[in-house]
């Protein structure tokens, strides 16, 4: 009843703004000390969006501007937002997404000049209602304020951090791709020589599908398990019934196809792989979520997402007793675990993290503000009741966690706690989990001697992602978001999850040797260059830091925002 008397709320003012033209924004105000108040009729924007005329109005700002800035912001301007209004309200009235707009409103203030959070997603709603989408200008046009007065102090100190931080990730990936080739240079290994663990095994597997039901938590887990089949293997082959088993865990509204790929290899080399769905985070969830017809994933997801695996476990345990595909076929000596972005969280907190309440409590509040924009999700987890879960699985003995979410939820206490072997993966253009904070600085964090920093250059959070699975996933993501062709980072995981599994997981010596930072340069293909670390101390990341801080041309203001409290 609440949400439909929203809905209608929302429709009557919508059918009352769009009959009273004169409530849209007409002007948008620029303040900006000592200089005085500019400001540029919403007018001008729209002609030199619909037809590229300046006119006289916006000609002040277009002189100072380049032809390529001029274009950029005239397709920023046509761009066409394909979401509806019912997603658009589900987003914005959700916690995560009245904190964004929040923060958004301190930019765009409301003609009294006061924060523009109401009047932004009254805007965002009635743009995505309007026959003409939700565009930047019609999102102006439906703003209920004669102007709209711009914070341009505050928007100058944000794009002035943000280039700041930029440029500080840009030396560290830098310094370490640096360390990483000096470090391949003393390899002695001609991989050339050498089995290409990119290219299939000489396994054949089958596919079996299964969907449990944990009654005890109402969870309904789809799973699909990848099974190679024993006496397929060339006489070479050392592996045989039962087994090792890997699992993989997907992240935040995707699916159990998202890594199709990364399933199909290991199976060809022998693992049985299952890959199950997280029914309080996946796509079909967060699908109707945005449709309105389901609640939106909340803090209980931190537990179950970890309990899921550990069902999946205890179900295949008792199958492998009594149905005749599985029987004999699975090593529950040999279990490794795989997770991307959340899934990353989950697998790291199978290995032995905990979640950090305490330093939830220090740094999760209302007025934070960061450019890590998966601590609006770490910070969900502050709404659980603070204990220890016990969220460990002594089985699993290996995890590789791409992507990760962990600087927050788990922090230094919890990962620190990890005693098994593990490979985090890093992109260096991934803005939903950002590689300093959420890899690169945590993988100082892991005691285990038997660690790997595989860093990707130019991989977004999606370049790990199915292509498929990204381009229909819940939300339209840009092409820019995606990065560059995905192939060679699905070649990358694909060995080195081999390499690092057999080694680790198998203890086959043999594959130690794939790695090395010597490997990552030999499959390296530009623009996506793999560097492989094997030690990063958080004295040498420190140094890194603040030989990267000590090099720019003015001081930092990253203080003191959670993520940047973390990197002093």
């Amino acid at each position: 009843m609440k949400k439909f008397l929203r809905y209608l709320g929302l429709g009557l003012l919508s059918t009352f703004l769009t009959a009273t033209p004169g409530l849209g924004a007409e002007r948008l105000s620029f303040y900006y000390p000592p200089f005085g108040e500019f400001s540029l009729s919403v007018d001008s924007l729209e002609t030199f969006a619909k037809v590229g005329k300046i006119d006289q109005d916006l000609s002040f700002y277009a002189s100072r501007a380049t032809p390529q800035q001029l274009a950029q912001l005239r397709d920023l301007l046509q761009q066409r937002f394909n979401v509806t209004p019912t997603l658009v309200s589900q987003v914005t009235y959700s916690p995560i997404g009245e904190q964004v707009v929040q923060q958004l409103g301190e930019f765009l203030l409301t003609e009294s000049r006061q924060n523009g959070f109401y009047a932004i997603r009254a805007s965002l709603i009635l743009a995505a209602a309007d026959r003409e989408g939700l565009t930047v200008v019609n999102l102006l046009r439906k703003f209920p304020s004669n102007t709209i007065r711009v914070n341009f102090t505050e928007g100058l100190r944000i794009v002035d951090d943000l280039s700041q931080l930029l440029k500080r990730r840009d030396e560290v990936v830098a310094s370490l791709q640096k360390e990483a080739i000096a470090q391949a240079a003393n390899s002695t290994v001609d991989f050339s020589q050498q089995p290409d663990l990119r290219s299939p095994g000489k396994f054949r597997w089958q596919k079996k599908s299964l969907e449990l039901n944990d009654f005890s938590r109402n969870r309904r887990l789809p799973v699909d398990i990848y099974l190679p089949e024993a006496g397929s293997q060339s006489t070479k082959e050392l592996l045989s019934p039962p087994f090792p088993l890997i699992v993989i865990s997907h992240g935040l509204a995707s699916d159990r196809f998202s890594f199709v790929y990364l399933a199909e290899h290991l199976a060809s080399y022998g693992f049985a792989v299952a890959v199950l769905e997280h029914p309080g985070s996946n796509a079909e969830r967060i699908q109707q979520y945005f449709a309105g017809l389901a609640k939106a994933p909340d803090a209980a997801e931190f537990i179950n997402r970890p309990l899921d695996i550990k069902y999946l476990l205890n179900e295949l345990q008792r199958l492998e007793k009594s149905d005749p595909t599985l029987q004999g076929k699975l090593n529950f000596q040999q279990i490794g675990a795989i997770g991307q972005s959340f899934g990353g969280y989950t697998v790291l907190a199978l290995a032995g993290a905990n979640i950090n309440f305490e330093q939830l409590r220090q740094n999760c509040n209302p007025n934070y503000s960061s450019f890590n924009l998966s601590l609006l999700l770490q910070c969900e987890a502050n709404k659980l009741p603070p204990k220890n879960y016990n969220l460990k699985d002594d089985r699993i003995k290996v995890i590789m966690a791409i992507n990760p979410i962990n600087s927050l939820v788990l922090g230094e206490g919890g990962v620190s706690q990890i005693k098994s072997p593990v490979m985090l993966v890093a992109g260096s253009q991934d803005i939903f989990a950002p590689p300093v904070f959420e890899q690169i600085r945590p993988f100082t964090w892991l005691s285990d001697s038997s660690k790997y920093l595989a860093l990707i250059e130019n991989a977004t959070h999606f370049s790990a992602i199915a292509e498929t699975t990204s381009q229909n996933g819940v939300l339209p993501v840009p092409p820019a978001l995606l990065g560059p062709d995905r192939a060679p980072v699905y070649s990358y995981l694909n060995a080195l999850s081999v390499a690092f599994l057999e080694t680790h997981l198998l203890n086959r010596p043999e594959y130690r040797s794939y790695l090395q930072p010597s490997y990552a340069t030999f499959i390296s293909k530009e623009p996506l260059n793999l560097s492989i670390l094997q030690s990063l101390s958080a004295d040498q990341f420190n140094q890194i830091w603040n030989g990267s801080t000590a090099q720019s041309a003015k001081p930092s203001n990253l203080q003191p925002t959670p993520i940047r409290e973390s990197l002093r």
